[in-house]
């Protein structure tokens, strides 16, 4: 009987002679060259190539590696105490430049701008005044009347050309600089028909004359105004410059001064040695470069506050002083020569003639402009003229109600002489007292502005160039502090 056999293998010749069983190969990707070893079998897959690292992560890994040892930290360390100490050198040299600039602007441009901006609203409404001083005068108009006249419209066109060359182009001020030189000729013009006509015996003259005071006092005097008011506000914008803090300089300079004494404690607790020559010349060149900026911004302040408080504020009172001076002389002469045609009606429903109202007025305002200027003069040689000053308006104001009375009573050729100088004590002489006064003042003031804010701006000198040259010279300490320890390492 034949029976199966119990052994599985499988029959000679059928399969290798071991009896583990052949794994299935894989089958090869589509699209890819099968690659085989030297038995045959199939490689794995190749792996693609790593992506080249950036240049920054590169350097950040040395700088990681590097922070690991004493003398990589050491490097770190001196580059950034470098790093502080020139950046709070550049910065207070920037700022100490921009506000030793300021300041030279408030002394040499600003200032001086602003006066003449004062100067041309003077000589305009001085001009205006003459020509009405003149028209009244007439045939008996003295060739010193009329050479005061023509010289304030001189100045005017001088003190006009000059404002426009500092001006920037398209600018307001600039554009009223314009309006003003048109303005100037047309008023002229007008003045010297009335003037003409006048002595001709025409009374149009009288309409020529008006016509150029109302140009002058509703066009070219406010026009002026608004150029005084645009170089004060400059003025006060170069002062606020001037006179900031450099903040970011200071606090670059604690902060360097803080990352100096830090290093030099690490050096200590590290190397029990007290000091490290090079970073101690480096903490010494940012103390004093700090130092420096803080006395020489005080200073400076301070003669700039007090070129202020006792020289623009004065000379801005004293300006508007000798303003309401010429206005109320030119209301005077115009009260004459108009003769009533122009009136004002009161709140109260009083009626009166235009120009002696303009002339009480600007009387009124002289006389606070004098209180003022009085009070913020600082010592006598500013205090005599303004008192001198306030003491010819009265007189000017005492004269001019007699004027007022001889006119009003149909006295008008006795009001004539009492205004124009025909008379034994006429206002004109009050006026002249008045005016020459304020020149006084205006001419101390001036000077004491510019003692004050050169001592201001002379006490920023050097401060930037010497920031800067104390600031490389702490720079090259500081690394030649660190370079000293590691030195110790080699």
């Amino acid at each position: 009987m034949t029976q199966t056999p119990k052994s599985s293998a499988p029959p000679s010749g059928h399969g290798p002679a071991s009896g583990a069983p052949t794994m299935p190969s894989v089958p090869p990707q589509p699209g890819l060259p099968e690659q085989h070893s030297g038995a045959g079998r199939p490689l794995p897959p190749a792996q693609p190539p790593e992506a080249r690292r950036t240049a920054f992560a590169e350097g950040f890994d040395q700088l990681r590696a590097a922070a690991t040892t004493e003398p990589g930290r050491l490097r770190i360390i001196g580059a950034l105490l470098a790093l502080f100490v020139v950046a709070f050198g550049a910065v207070a040299a920037w700022q100490m430049t921009e506000r030793a600039a300021a300041a030279d602007d408030v002394l040499n441009r600003s200032q001086p701008l602003s006066s003449d901006a004062a100067d041309i609203y003077r000589s305009l409404a001085d001009a205006n005044t003459a020509a009405a001083s003149g028209y009244l005068a007439g045939l008996q108009e003295k060739p010193a009347m009329r050479e005061g006249y023509e010289k304030d419209i001189r100045t005017a066109a001088e003190k006009l050309v000059k404002a426009a060359a500092n001006s920037e182009p398209g600018s307001p001020s600039a554009n009223t600089i314009a309006e003003l030189s048109r303005l100037l000729p047309e008023y002229k013009g007008l003045v010297e028909t009335a003037r003409a006509n006048n002595r001709q015996g025409y009374p149009v003259g009288g309409a020529y004359l008006r016509a150029a005071n109302e140009m002058m006092q509703q066009k070219m005097l406010p026009a002026a105004e608004k150029l005084y008011q645009t170089e004060n506000e400059r003025l006060r914008s170069d002062y606020a410059d001037a006179k900031s803090f450099p903040w970011a300089a200071a606090g670059l300079g604690l902060l360097a001064l803080a990352a100096l004494a830090w290093a030099q404690r690490r050096n200590y607790r590290r190397t029990n040695r007290v000091l490290n020559h090079g970073l101690v010349t480096a903490t010494a060149a940012a103390t004093v470069v700090l130092l420096w900026l803080a006395v020489s911004h005080t200073v400076a302040r301070s003669g700039l506050n007090d070129s202020y408080d006792h020289g623009v504020r004065s000379l801005n009172v004293l300006h508007e002083a000798r303003i309401a001076s010429l206005t109320a002389r030119s209301d005077e002469n115009m009260t004459l020569v108009r003769r009533g045609a122009d009136s004002k009606t009161l709140d109260d429903g009083t009626v009166m003639d235009a120009y002696e109202w303009g002339y009480d007025q600007q009387i009124d305002q002289l006389g606070k402009a004098l209180a003022r200027a009085e009070g913020l003069a600082d010592d006598s040689a500013g205090e005599k003229p303004v008192q001198d000053a306030n003491g010819f308006m009265k007189i000017w104001k005492d004269r001019h109600n007699l004027a007022r009375d001889d006119n009003n009573s149909g006295n008008y050729q006795a009001a004539r002489d009492r205004v124009i100088g025909a008379a034994k004590e006429p206002t004109s002489v009050c006026f002249d007292n008045v005016d020459k006064a304020l020149a006084t003042a205006l001419e101390h003031e001036q000077s004491e502005f510019k003692q004050a804010a050169s001592d201001g701006r002379d006490s920023l000198t050097g401060l930037p160039t010497g920031a800067a040259v104390l600031a490389v010279l702490g720079a090259a300490g500081a690394v030649l502090g660190i370079g000293r320890r590691l030195s110790e390492y080699r």
